[in-house]
């Protein structure tokens, strides 16, 4: 390879590892480590309110116990403010960035399209506000991009989503200003994340050409259900990954991820586990699927 892959896991510290975080956690990993390139961690602590306190170290916690060896530092988003808030202040220097004074109430009655409020472009010509968020603006050009996994994939931004905020109006830096600040910073080359996520690319991308950042390569993986169709996480009550014995845990994983792991590598040693996932790993398994069905409970753990 003529540039070294790079890759990345990036959970927000609002709770432990669960099952679907280890999948995400999983699938990125072996996207690096299959291709001999390097995998890093970063932690993404931007809204202080929803993160209970340790959250971030319980889960460096459970990727060490269920054998995840990233490369080089954590990064802390939070330790990275003075970057992003530069990056705020030249997109409203150049024009391509605005105060904005509209609340929620505000613009409940705005229009709804598949990605939620279309913002109708209130403060696009100034706003007297003195508690602001930052928009960034937008056009209806079509923003298209090839997805490793669910295909192409097109979005006009002014008429899905309308500008989006790239500054909270409390202050807090928006998650779709610091992941592509923090992507270019670390030089990712390739985000395998989950399909949740897979609306946010064009926003991303716009972000992107707008501060001259290279566009990585992206694979939006099948998000982890429960039985009642909604995605794993704290708000659906996931619970966290078992630490005591992760091997059957951890396959699957691996299984979920459509790899054919054989049952008795849960008895394996975790080296043994990890070198058969980068030795057979084939995330093409995943193509033009949205959600992975009935991985609960995990072999026996509840």
């Amino acid at each position: 390879m003529s540039a070294r892959y790079v890759g990345r896991f990036a959970p927000s510290p609002t709770g432990p590892l669960h099952f679907g975080s280890l999948i995400a956690a999983a699938a990125s990993y072996l996207a690096a480590k299959s291709r001999n390139g390097r995998w890093l961690v970063r932690i993404e602590d931007i809204d202080p309110p929803r993160e209970p306190p340790g959250a971030d170290t319980e889960i460096l916690r459970a990727l060490e116990r269920y054998g995840f060896a990233w490369d080089g530092p954590v990064l802390y988003q939070s330790r990275e403010a003075e970057r992003h808030f530069a990056l705020v202040e030249s997109l409203v220097a150049r024009g391509a960035a605005y105060p904005c004074g509209c609340s929620r109430s505000m613009l409940a009655g705005a229009p709804r399209g598949p990605l939620g409020i279309i913002y109708p472009g209130t403060c696009r010509n100034g706003t007297r506000a003195r508690k602001a968020a930052i928009r960034i603006r937008t056009t209806n050009e079509a923003i298209a991009f090839e997805d490793r996994l669910q295909g192409p994939q097109s979005q006009r931004l002014q008429s899905e989503s309308g500008d989006f905020v790239i500054r909270r109006r409390d202050g807090l830096i928006a998650y779709q200003l610091a992941v592509v600040a923090d992507d270019a910073a670390q030089g990712i080359t390739e985000v395998v994340r989950g399909v949740d996520l897979l609306d946010s690319t064009p926003r991303q991308i716009h972000l992107q050409r707008l501060l001259g950042f290279p566009t990585p390569a992206y694979a939006h993986f099948p998000i982890a259900v429960n039985g009642r169709g909604e995605k794993l996480g704290k708000s659906t009550g996931a619970p966290p990954v078992p630490l005591d014995d992760p091997r059957p845990v951890l396959v699957s994983a691996l299984r979920a991820l459509g790899q054919p792991a054989p049952a008795e590598l849960a008895a394996a040693s975790l080296d043994s586990i990890w070198a058969w996932a980068m030795g057979n790993w084939n995330l093409d398994a995943l193509a033009d699927k949205r959600e992975i069905r009935g991985v609960e409970p995990i072999d026996g753990h509840s």
